[in-house]
């Protein structure tokens, strides 16, 4: 709704007053006379018609009242649901424009594409909130100053852009997977619409192999949702997980995806992490992961593109290899360079080799370290319930 709507008034700040003002004029008239046949389209109209009269209220310049008149054609046809799914990419891509910084490009997109929140997207970027806010700011100065089209490039453009959108999708199907806050670990809505996005970027492009990595990489771990978490709503680890109970139908999707990506025969960031989630979903049981080949997946990645959470995820597949030893040395290392301080998952990654080598009493209060640094509540009970075995265990 958003995406149309910025389309439609060529403002983000106007189709967000927009987008409240129609929720507002639906609470008034939905309960009184029904919910519409096509929502999605009533709510758009509404804002849209809401918007043109205020500014007609505004102004009496000619040549603004003749761009309202545009506007004003057509208000109350219905939008086709395939009309407003493409204006959700044409807004990706126009927020991934190549005229805006690329970290500023994704923090707008993450905000006023998957609505995430600004501290949902400083954790994703392991950056203060303050400076993700920064960012936004500028990115939506800068679409105004430089007045940038609001469209899918065609496709001598697309190259230099779909970099920057493939971040973007993977970003939120992140968020999804692996909630920052709320009651649940994950939120189907935000994968799912990852997921459904991904599927028309490769639609667009078929033949490129960091496109059908990303989406091969979400659909192997999207396989996998039913038993992240057990009937409580408390983690269950990789390695208890029920593997019958796996979606094989996504897995097999994946891997053809993965196949066709790989004979292309160049390496992405986004294609090596599914080659690694294959390896997984390809394991029998947790004992028989080839470890080995996760390692060698990871150097690779590390090559490709260079990150403290890849060296970290290095660190972690060379523990599982060679033992906990190396994987406590290799994390240390990583986070002595001090960027993964605040990052929970580094320390929960170093307390469990800790715990793996009987390290006990250390591995209680790095376990309560980490647990300062989340607030996502199955991840703390996660964390409590090692706390308290550590505790039991060194009684």
């Amino acid at each position: 709704m958003l995406a149309t709507l910025i389309r439609l008034l060529g403002s983000f700040e106007a189709a967000e007053e927009a987008v409240a003002e129609a929720f507002a004029a639906a609470a008034a008239s939905w309960p009184r006379d029904g919910v519409p046949a096509n929502p999605v389209s009533w709510l758009i109209s509404a804002g849209r018609f809401r918007t043109i009269d205020r500014w007609r209220r505004q102004t009496k310049l000619s040549g603004v009242l003749t761009e309202i008149a545009a506007l004003s054609e057509e208000a109350d046809m219905p939008e086709p649901a395939e009309e407003i799914a493409d204006d959700e990419l044409r807004l990706i891509f126009t927020c991934c424009h190549p005229a805006i910084v690329p970290d500023a490009r994704i923090a707008l997109t993450l905000r006023e594409v998957a609505g995430l929140t600004t501290e949902e997207i400083a954790r994703a970027y392991l950056t203060p909130v303050s400076t993700i806010a920064q960012r936004i700011v500028r990115a939506k100065t800068r679409i105004r100053e430089v007045a940038l089209p609001y469209e899918v490039p065609d496709r001598a453009e697309m190259p230099r852009r779909t970099e920057s959108v493939l971040r973007v999708l993977y970003l939120v199907f992140n968020e999804g997977y692996s909630a920052t806050e709320g009651p649940d670990l994950t939120r189907a809505d935000l994968s799912g619409e990852a997921i459904r996005l991904s599927r028309r970027l490769h639609h667009l492009l078929p033949n490129d192999p960091e496109t059908g990595g990303l989406l091969a990489l979400m659909l192997l771990h999207e396989a996998r949702r039913a038993t992240r978490i057990d009937a409580a709503g408390d983690i269950v680890l990789l390695e208890d997980q029920d593997r019958s109970l796996w979606d094989r139908g996504l897995i097999a999707e994946a891997e053809r995806l993965i196949a066709r990506a790989v004979a292309q025969r160049r390496l992405g960031p986004f294609l090596i992490q599914a080659m690694i989630a294959a390896q997984h979903a390809a394991a029998p049981t947790f004992a028989q992961t080839d470890w080995a080949e996760i390692a060698a997946l990871y150097r690779t990645l590390l090559h490709a593109d260079p990150s403290p959470v890849a060296a970290l995820n290095h660190a972690v597949s060379i523990g599982m290899r060679d033992g906990p030893e190396a994987g406590f040395s290799g994390i240390d290392a990583v986070m002595a360079e001090g960027t993964l301080k605040t990052y929970y998952l580094a320390h929960a990654a170093r307390t469990d080799m800790l715990r793996r080598l009987g390290r006990r009493d250390e591995a209680k209060e790095a376990y309560a370290r980490a647990l300062a640094l989340t607030r996502q509540p199955a991840e703390r009970r996660f964390l409590e319930r090692r706390i308290a075995e550590m505790a039991g265990k060194s009684a």
